[in-house]
């Protein structure tokens, strides 16, 4: 994998990816010159025991732009609103224009509950130049090179004194929130461990502390001895499955088999199965619905805190982002707002629909 860092007229960094050497001479363009001030602060929720993040200048950010003016998209026009330049690059990151957490956050203001400046990174991750593809169509040596970059920002994000932890994640769909089309994810550099990886990290310690070995590593191990019948995915090193205790119609988990902490510490085997895994998967959403399936992708890993994390198990989890008729079901009072789920089907059931689609892997 090839690198090569930009700086924008506006301060932000730039990162191009590629297989093959970038060439030198590339500008890194941005929609405007003047220097980002975003200034966003954390407050404590001393009822949820969670931080809650405020960044007030994300409502001048970017919504449903017009074609003509697609900030992720390639042009040679210098005059052009866009954030990635034109060149033999394959992957791009750059910091958000309006980013919820950023190193520049300073001064929060006083509050009657604690506040903290909301330091941390937010970056943008550009899959590739076609802004008519997506994630599960691209061919899996660039699904490999998305994995690759998102283990290289793991490390360069993790190793800053103000991130605890790195999450990537993609948003597909309008209905989740999605305001650019260009096939794009994010990823989040929180200053804390979030409420929902914190969690899971809780019990895999509890399990590992008491028991020598993964909880999710465990729990994969079961999942294949149950006849495998939430499987959707089975590789050398990687499976995909809708998980016994799934929360969600349609859930789906990808894991290594091999308990690795991080992104960064699958070796290329793993990473090449793993793309293997996300690229079925994703099609099988596809192929199941005959539609784009708008989708939630979440990545969850070993914090970078500082501390050892041997009880972490990099996974990415599935969620479906809204109601299909008489399959889904809406996140109401209990789902939202005391985090108990309530499922309306069955694992078994949505992972024989799941495993039933035929797809092609080229």
């Amino acid at each position: 994998m090839f690198k090569r860092h930009l700086t924008k007229p506006d301060g932000r960094s730039l990162w191009l990816y590629a297989r093959q050497p970038i060439p030198d001479g590339l500008a890194a363009p941005s929609p405007s010159a003047q220097p980002v001030a975003a200034n966003s602060h954390l407050r404590w929720h001393p009822l949820r025991g969670e931080w809650i993040a405020y960044a007030s200048h994300r409502q001048h950010r970017t919504f449903l732009p017009p074609p003509e003016w697609n900030p992720l998209a390639v042009t040679t026009d210098a005059a052009a609103p866009t954030e990635v330049p034109a060149g033999p690059w394959e992957v791009a990151v750059f910091e958000n224009l309006f980013p919820t957490l950023t190193g520049l956050a300073h001064d929060p203001p006083e509050s009657i509950v604690e506040t903290r400046p909301g330091r941390g990174a937010c970056e943008v991750v550009v899959f590739t130049q076609d802004p008519t593809a997506s994630l599960g169509r691209l061919p899996l040596d660039r699904i490999a090179l998305i994995i690759d970059v998102w283990a290289d920002r793991y490390e360069a994000l993790g190793a800053r004194d103000d991130v605890d932890y790195v999450f990537p994640f993609e948003n597909r769909g309008v209905e989740v929130g999605v305001t650019l089309h260009h096939p794009h994810g994010q990823i989040y550099a929180y200053p804390f461990v979030p409420p929902v990886a914190a969690r899971e990290l809780e019990q895999q310690k509890a399990f590992h502390d008491a028991r020598g070995r993964g909880l999710l590593e465990d729990l994969l191990t079961r999942e294949v001895a149950d006849a495998a019948r939430r499987v959707i995915y089975r590789g050398e090193h990687v499976l995909a499955l809708v998980p016994v205790c799934a929360r969600y119609p349609y859930e789906v988990w990808v894991a290594p088999m091999r308990p690795a902490p991080s992104l960064a510490a699958l070796t290329s085997a793993e990473r090449q199965d793993f793309a293997r895994a996300l690229k079925t998967v994703i099609l099988k959403y596809d192929g199941l619905w005959q539609r784009p399936f708008p989708y939630i992708m979440a990545f969850h890993q070993a914090p970078t805190d500082g501390r050892p994390h041997p009880e972490a198990h990099v996974h990415v989890e599935f969620y479906p982002a809204y109601r299909m008729p008489n399959r889904l079901k809406y996140l109401a009072g209990s789902e939202s707002g005391a985090g108990a789920f309530t499922a309306d089907t069955l694992p078994e059931e949505k992972a024989k629909e799941l495993a039933a689609v035929e797809v092609a892997i080229d």
